[in-house]
């Protein structure tokens, strides 16, 4: 059997892709009881304080310093415990809240090895510093799995040492000391202390060595797995201000930032003294782009007393671009050019174990399909946004990123200063989906505040979110596949046509990050997956999912072409496909667990009655993914009318992603995901047109109405594998799962997204 892998140079998102994504460097364990291991001892916490009656104050720090002599440790972290003597525990959240419930979750796991009660914890948003704070972003779905066991460890030990203060206070055996509810217990005497008597005592007790920190088992949480609500929840409902465009500062100005509507284009002239005159408005001026592609690019700055201003003044801008070197993308000239693709060699192998060509028997069927899925945009509900504070050759920013450490190095490269004089303050975002993993509306502001050494608040209208995007992007699938008589897939060639940059590497999220690991790579003895690359201007980024959203369309609305083909039910066929096929090539922590897959496949077609007669005209579709560390299949129940009306009424969610943290948090992502999923899918679609993207605001890029979204249950296989995230991988199986299901409402083959672009109508 051979292998042959040829991959052709990273984009530069790899490095930020790195950083959501650690597991892909450094692996975890599937025995393992968590993510990471932390060598936790007495070095590990900097700081323990209790005087004058001020409480506990623990600092639990996970060092540059001491993870060098760490095998196996995914993160940097830097947790404060911090009880009060009136028992309030106070706990940092370390990473940026986008809706993800972040901000809840984490706090929850040191609160739960803290036996302490929810009710008197107080969340606070940590500080950005990454030497201190590790790693601080959101996304890939890495918050929980890469801070688990760290957080878990932290509140452990500062459980064992208030049980030690009080067993040294009442003068007992520390065995015969339990806790509850922010209390330590004494069952023998019935006596018990409030953690907060227990602050100066326990500061005397020396940090506990890791092998006498006992976590708990799972069966004995009290607090994980429970239905939370977000402890910002109050204060967003009552319009607190909490998101980065609700930010202001004291003789603060508005600005806004016009740049080319063809990617890559400069300013010529414009009409700068025109727009001066305008009421309210302060400063017109132009920006020279840094060279970075997510930090500053060229455009024109509007400076004014107010947003509105602000805006009334950009529309009567007007300027003059050089275009020499801005993006001529066609969409349409793209796909033209994929269809010619398509019949040529590929340009590189990605993988391939086997011999694809030589695989086909005179008793196989074989198969061939082109699929198409288009660029989309991320769409958020607050569009992007920042303030910034430029003075003394140090700035100051509040931006809801989602990777405020980044973001630091991104200003100080954009302003010229030392990343030691740029402080981000995160707050919290409207929604990021991967968006706001780059930092370009940050780095405008910083420049711009630079400029007019004033304090401004810069404002993205919805149209410059829309053009201005960093899109998820399109692409073409040429697949062929054969099943043998017994129903079992004896080859699988995917030629992938995506687009590149500069002819060498491909745009990002464009092609898996790890083929060989890919499903179904290692189940499929003649496999081939190349790639061909086609020029593009266009900006791409990482949108929910990255890699898996569109890969797992094509696999498993591919894999039901053969189930179909092969006259075998399709539960029937992924079951033998995934529980009894020998594996093959890549086998490490980073592959799927055949296991788990079952148990959830199996799970999702219990709960939805998979098997049961429905109407003529309507079906239900099935598909699985293993994407970001989690297991996820799911059954859509859809109706097709004989003028291709269709409607989703029901969506069954089954998931495997370890230990559920807060499971109403958990279920809100896998929610999300089918109603962001069916979004994409629907009508959404981003176009361009002599480098310009047509779609400007929601007339003309729909997002899903209350009336067109479906129930959907969510259910989950708890266990004790390492703990991961839900709102990627919750994600991937939802398209193939519908597009299966239109297949056995109504015989019709979607392979082509948005679905309008099949004839259908989405009621």
């Amino acid at each position: 059997m051979k292998e042959i892998a040829s991959t052709p140079k990273a984009s530069v998102f790899e490095e930020i892709l790195d950083e959501i994504d650690p597991i892909i460097a450094h692996g975890i364990s599937e025995n393992s009881s968590a993510m990471i291991s932390p060598d936790i001892n007495r070095r590990s916490f900097l700081k323990l304080w209790g005087a004058g009656g001020l409480g506990l104050l623990l600092v639990f720090n996970l060092s540059e310093a001491s993870k060098a002599a760490r095998s196996n440790t995914l993160s940097e972290l830097n947790a404060y415990i911090r009880i009060s003597i009136d028992g309030k525990v106070a706990i940092y959240s370390k990473n940026p809240e986008v809706g993800q419930g972040i901000k809840t979750s984490l706090p929850m796991i040191i609160a739960e090895e803290l036996d302490a009660d929810w009710r008197d914890v107080v969340v606070e948003q940590s500080p950005i510093d990454e030497s201190i704070f590790g790693r601080q972003n959101a996304g890939g779905s890495r918050s929980v799995a890469t801070n688990y066991d760290a957080l878990r460890y932290a509140g452990a030990a500062a459980r064992y040492m208030l049980r030690a203060a009080a067993a040294k206070i009442w003068n007992v055996p520390l065995g015969e000391c339990s806790t509850e509810l922010g209390h330590v217990i004494h069952a023998k005497t019935g006596r018990r202390i409030p953690y907060g008597q227990l602050g100066d005592k326990a500061a005397t007790i020396p940090v506990p060595e890791k092998n006498k920190i006992r976590l708990k088992k799972r069966k004995n949480f009290k607090l994980l797995g429970k239905r939370i609500t977000g402890v910002d929840n109050y204060a967003l409902v009552t319009g607190q201000p909490l998101f980065g465009i609700d930010q202001t500062l004291p003789d603060m100005l508005y600005a806004v930032y016009e740049k080319c509507p063809a990617i890559g284009g400069c300013v010529k002239n414009a009409n700068y003294d025109e727009v001066l005159k305008l009421p309210d408005v302060k400063h017109v001026f132009p920006l020279e782009g840094n060279g970075h592609p997510l930090e500053l690019s060229n455009g024109v700055a509007i400076v004014a007393t107010s947003t509105w201003a602000a805006f009334r003044a950009k529309e009567k801008l007007k300027v003059e671009w050089d275009e020499s070197d801005a993006s001529k993308d066609d969409w349409f000239e793209l796909i033209e050019q994929a269809r010619l693709l398509k019949a040529q060699p590929a340009q590189h192998t990605l993988y391939q174990t086997g011999a694809v060509e030589e695989a086909v028997s005179d008793t196989a069927k074989s198969i061939q399909a082109f699929y198409t899925h288009h660029f989309i945009a991320h769409a958020t509900l607050e569009p992007q946004n920042c303030t910034a504070w430029y003075r003394n050759d140090r700035v100051e920013v509040w931006a809801p990123t989602q990777s405020p450490g980044r973001a630091v190095n991104n200003i100080a490269h954009t302003v010229g200063l030392d990343a030691s004089k740029v402080v981000v303050n995160q707050t919290r975002a409207g929604g990021g989906f991967g968006r706001r993993l780059v930092n370009d509306s940050v780095c405008e502001a910083a420049a711009i505040s630079k400029y007019i050494n004033a304090p401004v608040k810069l404002q993205w209208s919805r149209e410059d979110d829309m053009m201005h995007d960093f899109y998820r992007v399109g692409g073409f699938h040429a697949v062929k596949g054969s099943v043998d008589p017994d129903g079992r897939v004896t080859r699988w060639g995917d030629h992938l046509i995506t687009f590149s940059e500069d002819g060498e590497k491909s745009v990002i999220a464009g092609v898996p990050r790890r083929p060989k690991e890919e499903f179904p790579a290692s189940f499929i003895e003649n496999f081939q997956l190349t790639q061909s690359l086609i020029p593009l201007k266009t900006r791409c980024g990482l949108w929910r999912a990255p890699n898996s959203n569109t890969h797992a369309w094509v696999v498993q609305s591919f894999l039901h072409e053969l189930s179909t083909t092969a006259g075998v039910d399709h539960l029937e066929f992924l079951l033998e496909m995934i529980g009894t096929a020998e594996r093959r090539g890549a086998q490490n922590a980073n592959s799927l667990n055949a296991e788990r897959a079952v148990d959830v496949i199996q799970m999702a077609a219990l709960k939805a009655g998979w098997g049961r007669t429905l109407p003529k005209g309507r079906g239900l579709g099935l598909a699985f993914h293993f994407s970001h560390g989690g297991y996820f299949a799911e059954v859509a129940e859809v109706s097709v009318s004989e003028t291709k009306d269709v409607k989703v009424h029901h969506v069954t969610v089954v998931g495997d992603v370890g230990p559920i943290i807060n499971l109403s948090g958990a279920e809100n992502q896998c929610q999300g995901s089918v109603i962001d999923g069916l979004s994409a899918m629907f009508e959404q679609e981003i176009t361009m047109k002599q480098g310009r993207v047509e779609q400007k605001n929601f007339d003309t890029y729909s997002l899903l109405r209350i009336s067109q979204a479906p129930s959907v249950d969510v259910h989950f296989i708890q266990s004790d594998n390492p703990p991961t995230g839900a709102g990627e991988p919750a994600l991937t199986p939802l398209a193939p799962a519908v597009c299966n299901a239109i297949y056995s409402a109504s015989g019709h083959r979607v392979r082509t997204l948005p679905l309008v672009k099949e004839g259908f109508n989405v009621i």
